[in-house]
């Protein structure tokens, strides 16, 4: 064990594994804050449909020789976010098959342009690490972390703000909008703000697995607490705990990050379904 600490403490004498750290748990605290939110109202399926989105965008960020490849992703992420908000309302193609059409046809299409137009010796590897992770946190410099670190915040502070606001809307649109809420005009920066979280946690995770950011620790937290408020606040906890651990083991055990987060965050769901199911069989 003290061989650990003491692995660990000279790898924080590195900036690049301090600033992983900084921004897998911020992403991780502003996907758990909102998880919630798109998991009651059964939106989950958005994160994986603009996770794909996010790919596509990358590969024409590369194919078009963008050296900061956010300028690309972030707003075509955001737009295709407005757009399934609204194909999940008053659309001939409904939700769910939007989110198909737009996922797999970003997908389909990104990798066919990183394959026509590739400059790279090593497209298996890139494609790789763009759906899954590999080792992008560890190569983050002063600027994207800050970029990070404020996108984060004023996520956040959106959150604590408009608490709730966004809590209305979750449980009850209708009331909500008799209350004099804009329903409309808060669905669309709760969109909007989900599209910007999948972008950030594109470095972190992988396209391919930022749902589970989003889904577990909101589901987990489910199985102990039944009110809103805990619920936000256990799943916050529970996925920065979950994002630091995986961080920390990939670091020591050489294993990829994203894979590991999510492996933190499987674990941790099955501790909290056991623990739900004792208190079940306890209170009967």
């Amino acid at each position: 064990m003290t061989q650990i600490f003491e692995k660990l403490a000279l790898y924080f004498t590195y900036p690049f594994v301090r600033y992983a750290l900084i921004v897998g748990v911020l992403i991780a605290l502003c996907s758990s804050l909102f998880g919630v939110t798109l998991v009651l109202k059964r939106f989950s399926f958005i994160g994986d449909g603009l996770s794909h989105v996010a790919f596509g965008g990358m590969a024409v960020a590369a194919v078009v020789g963008v050296t900061n490849d956010m300028l690309v992703v972030l707003p075509v992420t955001v737009i295709c976010a407005i757009l399934l908000l609204k194909s999940s309302t008053r659309a001939k193609i409904k939700g769910d098959a939007a989110v198909a059409m737009i996922s797999v046809g970003a997908l389909a299409v990104g990798y066919l342009l990183m394959n026509i137009f590739s400059t790279s010796s090593n497209l298996a590897g890139d494609v790789c690490g763009t759906l899954f992770g590999s080792t992008s946190i560890l190569t983050l410099n002063k600027i994207e972390v800050w970029a990070s670190v404020i996108l984060s915040v004023l996520v956040v502070i959106f959150f604590i703000l408009f608490y709730n606001k966004i809590f209305a809307v979750t449980f009850d649109e209708d009331f909500a909008r008799t209350a004099g809420t804009p329903v409309g005009a808060y669905n669309l920066l709760i969109s909007v703000i989900i599209a910007v979280i999948i972008v950030l946690a594109m470095n972190l995770v992988g396209s391919l697995l930022i749902s589970a950011l989003v889904i577990f620790p909101a589901l987990s937290a489910m199985r102990v607490f039944k009110n809103f408020k805990s619920v936000t606040i256990c799943s916050a906890v529970l996925s920065v705990c979950c994002a630091a651990l995986g961080i920390l083991i990939s670091i020591l055990a050489g294993t990829p990050v994203g894979s590991t987060i999510v492996a933190a965050d499987i674990t941790a769901f099955f501790i909290f379904w056991i623990i739900g199911t004792v208190r079940k069989g306890v209170g009967k």
